[in-house]
């Protein structure tokens, strides 16, 4: 169960990320029913660090809770800052125990100057992964991903996607309830569709005859149960199917389909952790149809099977 949380700064580290470890695991909001964690900001030496907006940043400790925390977080930095040998000898140290190693943009490059990137999956910002892929060869560089959980690892793309990553693990170690009601505490999206890509490439001009997609989407939302088509989703927007497809993917980053599938898991998800249906019953409720549809995508997307995700939150209810 995740309990404590070390943050680790180096010279020049970005404070937005910074913030968003605060946001999501430094601020107390127990009194609301959500779970607590012992927050540290730590530095090499516990003095101050400069941020790359050119003010300073005082830590609480030097690298002692790093030894302990159940997540180790890493920050973003100005591209040039370097890590001390010590901070990355207690990353090493907190990988190998088993503890969560988290970074946000920038904040790879030091999981792979301490040597954790190699032979996994990671990302970072898309303006850095041929710089990571380049310094680090042997690391399987996702240059498209909001953000990437290999194991206990896990990598989050620029400024914003530290979000998502955080809320990945919220989600993970607390259950999608939870995950939910912090994001809308946060006023943001519980779970973003799409890669990196929708924020790179040129968006789609919005046409006066072009109404945005909310409104479908919305609707598939609060219809998930129900087979649907593109050509009908096409004609709920008022458009070709092809020029749906199109706008669809600038607007979301994904295709139709693949959207549909992530929020049909993420349905399912939920309806295993606070319902007793059968997984059949989910199957259904959630738009797969039957249960071996669900266990294919769910095996995909998540990674286990839905029976075993059900026993897994169930213990990590009963632990806390």
């Amino acid at each position: 169960m995740l309990r404590s949380v070390a943050v680790v700064m180096i010279d020049q580290v970005a404070p937005f990320e910074l913030g968003v470890f605060a946001e999501v695991f430094g601020t107390d909001r127990t009194d609301d029913g959500f779970p607590g964690y012992r927050f540290d900001v730590c530095t090499a030496d516990g003095a101050p660090v400069r941020t790359s907006s050119g003010f300073l940043v005082t830590p609480n400790a030097d690298l002692t809770p790093v030894e302990d925390a159940d997540l180790v977080a890493v920050p973003g930095h100005r591209d040039g800052a370097v890590a001390p040998p010590e901070v990355l000898a207690a990353l090493r140290r907190a990988h190998a125990r088993g503890a969560y190693v988290l970074s946000v943009c920038s904040g790879a490059f030091v999981l792979g100057a301490a040597g954790l990137l190699d032979d996994r999956e990671c990302t970072t910002h898309w303006r850095y992964v041929d710089e990571l892929q380049r310094r680090h060869p042997r690391a399987r560089v996702r240059c498209d991903s909001l953000y990437v959980a290999d194991g206990r690892l896990l990598t989050g793309a620029g400024t914003a996607a530290g979000i998502d990553a955080c809320l990945h693990l919220v989600r993970h170690e607390h259950g999608s309830a939870t995950a939910t009601r912090l994001a809308r505490r946060m006023v943001v999206p519980p779970h973003r569709d799409g890669g990196q890509s929708q924020y790179v490439e040129a968006p789609i001009p919005k046409a006066p005859e072009a109404p945005t997609l909310e409104p479908v989407l919305a609707w598939l939302v609060g219809h998930l149960d129900r087979p649907v088509t593109v050509d009908e989703l096409a004609a709920r927007a008022g458009m070709t199917p092809r020029t749906f497809a199109r706008r669809f993917r600038a607007e979301t980053g994904t295709t139709p389909h693949d959207w549909l599938t992530n929020q049909r898991v993420l349905l399912a998800r939920r309806l295993l952790e606070e319902t007793p249906l059968s997984v059949e019953s989910v199957a259904g409720r959630s738009g797969f149809g039957d249960a071996a549809a669900l266990r294919h995508h769910f095996a995909r997307r998540v990674g286990t099977t839905p029976h075993a995700y059900r026993t897994t939150f169930r213990d990590r209810v009963a632990a806390s």
